[in-house]
């Protein structure tokens, strides 16, 4: 199995002029083969390994690609290869597609190291640093312990100018078990809640996106008012960047504490089988449903299962808010019950007993990102969201 962690990066002014030119020069390689494909028209696209070949010959030519470490420009070509086997699969798929496109600049935003190259310096505390080949030592936050043996690192930079190392590790593919705890439950998200669960819980929507939106738009009309390729300009996108930025990274927080918590706290997690796709169709709904994130919330229940030894089933949603098993109870926690029933029968378990309606527990967004845990019984440790 592989995972990927994601850690900021602090280079220094000399240092990010490094880190730039390695991405200019990158790009400018990526361009070159690309031109050499387009090339062959008609002709059969040659292998990678031949395009490879050429590169110590390319170096004596262009002598600045020498400042660039050699498993990075190998694997521009396999960046290159694998953009068009993307466009491929496309089109085999139905789609209508064109060509890939040449990297203008400011449009190339990372590179890869693979197998060496690079290496963590050990120091005390959680700042270390991340030396790179022809680079050097940049500071880092390691703001959590890897797990596993470090294959790739792949070093990006944001459009809000920060900069991060993704690194790829690979570990045992074996699940890491949590303790049994026998509990199951339903979970039905929503709009006006983000979900309800068949533990009568009702965890607030946070609406990030429309909480941002009047700033996001104020930034834009900031944008548009600058001259174009000004250093005004620049700015602006930096500060509209950082704006995404933040909304993306609040979101994902209470993704992550959320699904955490239904990870930890119940062995099975019943869900929804949706097609967010076909449901963004509905224009009336499209910007609240991808506001809510229903898809990365589901993902995030998935996989976080799937290393825990936890089970995530997924069942039909058609008629789970109508049927009335239980008696006349709120419409989402009517529909939680029936999703925990149909996940109990599709696993061979005995189905639900009618229950008896008490009051909802309303759980604000703030109370998941801070960390409360929205326990009816308290039985769910304080810090469990974390």
């Amino acid at each position: 199995m592989q995972l990927t962690y994601r850690f900021r990066l602090y280079p220094s002014r000399a240092q990010e002029e490094k880190l730039l030119a390695t991405l200019n020069r990158c790009r400018w390689l990526y361009n070159h083969f690309l031109e050499q494909l387009n090339e062959k028209k008609g002709g059969k696209t040659p292998r990678r390994y031949e395009l490879q070949a050429t590169l110590p010959r390319l170096k004596c030519e262009h002598p600045e690609l020498k400042e660039v470490h050699s498993k990075v420009l190998q694997m521009i070509l396999h960046q290159l290869y694998s953009n068009l086997r993307g466009l491929a699969g496309l089109k085999r798929n139905g789609h209508k597609v064109g060509r890939l496109r040449f990297k203008g600049e400011g449009w190339f935003k990372s590179f890869t190291y693979n197998q060496s190259g690079f290496k963590l310096i050990e120091e005390r505390g959680k700042r270390k640093e991340l030396w790179l080949s022809k680079i050097g030592a940049i500071p880092i936050v390691l703001h959590r312990e890897l797990d596993g043996e470090i294959k790739q690192a792949h070093i990006k930079r944001e459009r809000s100018g920060k900069w991060f190392a993704c690194f790829s590790v690979e570990v045992e593919d074996e699940p890491r078990p949590l303790q049994k705890t026998g509990k199951a439950i339903g979970i039905d998200v929503g709009v006006k809640h983000f979900l309800t669960d068949s533990e009568g819980r009702q965890i607030e929507n946070p609406r990030y996106y429309e909480h941002s939106l009047e700033r996001v738009r104020k930034l834009h009309r900031q944008l548009s008012k600058k001259q174009k390729k000004s250093a005004n300009t620049e700015k602006a996108k930096v500060r509209l960047a950082r704006a995404y930025e933040r909304l993306v990274n609040q979101r994902d927080d209470f993704l992550h504490k959320l699904s955490r918590f239904y990870i930890q706290n119940y062995s099975v997690v019943a869900t929804e089988d949706l097609n967010i796709s076909n449901m963004v169709k509905n224009h009336l709904l499209a910007g609240k449903i991808l506001d809510a994130s229903w898809g990365r919330f589901l993902h995030m229940l998935s996989y976080k299962a799937e290393r825990a030894d936890r089970t995530v089933v997924r069942v039909d949603p058609r008629g789970t808010s109508r049927e009335y098993k239980h008696g006349e109870l709120d419409r989402d926690y009517n529909a939680a019950l029936n999703i925990l029933e149909r996940g109990l029968v599709g696993l061979g378990w005995p189905e639900l007993t009618p229950v008896e309606m008490g009051p909802l527990l309303s759980v604000p967004a703030s109370a998941v990102v801070a960390g409360q845990a929205p326990s009816l019984n308290q039985e769910a440790p304080c810090d469990s969201w974390g």
